[in-house]
């Protein structure tokens, strides 16, 4: 019935803007239909495009006003803090020739609008001006770029030489599990070939590999602030992405390969939590969910910040909930808690 009565709207709607078009073709009768715009019609739309400029220079202002507090907090990892800095410069200078560039736009179209009698002048070229619209760009984008690929060998500099942690994120639809290197931070082979449900196998682990017996497969992340962390992503199905915002640290996790990801946490979660713009951040959306929970909409516990690994790829139905809660804490209760887990090898003798 509900489809049948949004059917008859949407029918209804579309007459009603016919018979408008039909009262506003009446309403020309007599009217000039010359295809050629006047001068009036010129001015006219000359001074539409000075108030879209106006619009447009508002809901800028307006966006930085509004949802700058809805940005990322200070980057949580060694390498976070020149990911920012390369990421303001470029939004800068973006920032600087847009706005110059649309208002030269805008005012040229009011400035230069057709007028009776007016004959464009033909401007061939220019090897002044177009040398200067030439090569400033490409010295500005040239030295990003070199930035750029300085910051991005300093943030993919994968080594053994100062002692990580050895962890898996093993991605598959729609859930993200980590797997520990144990005592040996040498992770076991595995292979998607070799998950064996019915023997608590989820993950592949070679059972012959001795360099597995001691792994740990956990449902959530402990990091150990200060220490360097060598990430072995890998995907069970499909292409996904393993994202962790607040250390800005991005990896695609590709079927039938290994892909990997290094970064020192530099702030805990505890640490993180009592950050200012966190704690305005987090009691915003809790007067948000205080406000939906009075009319019945959500009857959820206060949110409080976590640190979170995302799936960054449209991986299927269920991509938005595909996430897992990251801990950073410090060196002695990062080792407490994984004194407590139980390794690969105690878990299958005691499923067997």
């Amino acid at each position: 019935m509900t489809a049948l009565l949004t059917i008859v709207v949407l029918i209804l709607v579309g007459i009603a803007i016919w018979q408008m078009t039909k009262i506003f073709e009446l309403s020309q009768i007599g009217s000039s239909n010359s295809q050629i715009a006047s001068d009036s019609d010129n001015k006219y739309n000359g001074y539409l495009m000075f108030a879209f400029l106006i619009f447009l220079y508002g809901i800028t202002i307006f966006s930085f006003v509004k949802y700058t507090k809805t940005l990322l907090p200070e980057a949580a990892s060694d390498h976070g803090g020149e990911y920012d800095d390369l990421m303001l410069v470029s939004m800068i200078i973006i920032f600087i020739v847009q706005t110059i560039t649309q208002f030269l736009l805008h005012f040229f179209a009011y400035k230069y609008r057709g007028r009776k009698g007016q004959k464009a002048l033909f401007y061939a070229d220019n090897d002044r001006l177009e040398f200067i619209w030439t090569i400033i760009p490409v010295i500005v984008l040239s030295g990003l770029i070199l930035w750029g690929l300085y910051a991005w060998t300093n943030i993919m500099d994968i080594n053994d030489e100062d002692d990580p942690l050895t962890v898996e994120l093993y991605a598959q639809q729609f859930s993200w599990t980590a797997r520990y290197a144990g005592n040996d931070n040498v992770l076991g082979e595995a292979n998607v070939r070799m998950i064996d449900i019915d023997n608590a196998n989820v993950l592949g682990l070679d059972n012959s590999d001795p360099n597995g017996v001691d792994d740990i497969i956990v449902k959530e992340l402990h990091l150990p602030v200060g220490r360097k962390v060598n990430f072995k992503i890998r995907s069970q199905d499909v292409l996904h992405s393993a994202f962790m915002p607040h250390f800005r640290a991005q990896m695609n996790a590709v079927p039938g390969m290994i892909t990997q990801f290094s970064f020192t946490p530099t702030i805990t979660t505890a640490e993180m939590r009592q950050k200012p713009d966190v704690v305005e951040k987090v009691k915003g959306i809790n007067e948000l969910r205080a406000e939906k929970a009075a009319r019945g909409e959500d009857n959820s516990d206060p949110w409080e910040f976590d640190y979170v690994l995302l799936c960054n790829k449209i991986c299927g139905k269920s991509h938005y909930n595909m996430q897992m809660k990251i801990i950073v804490e410090t060196e002695e209760e990062y080792n407490t808690w994984i004194a407590s887990q139980k390794t690969f090898g105690a878990f299958m003798s005691s499923a067997q």
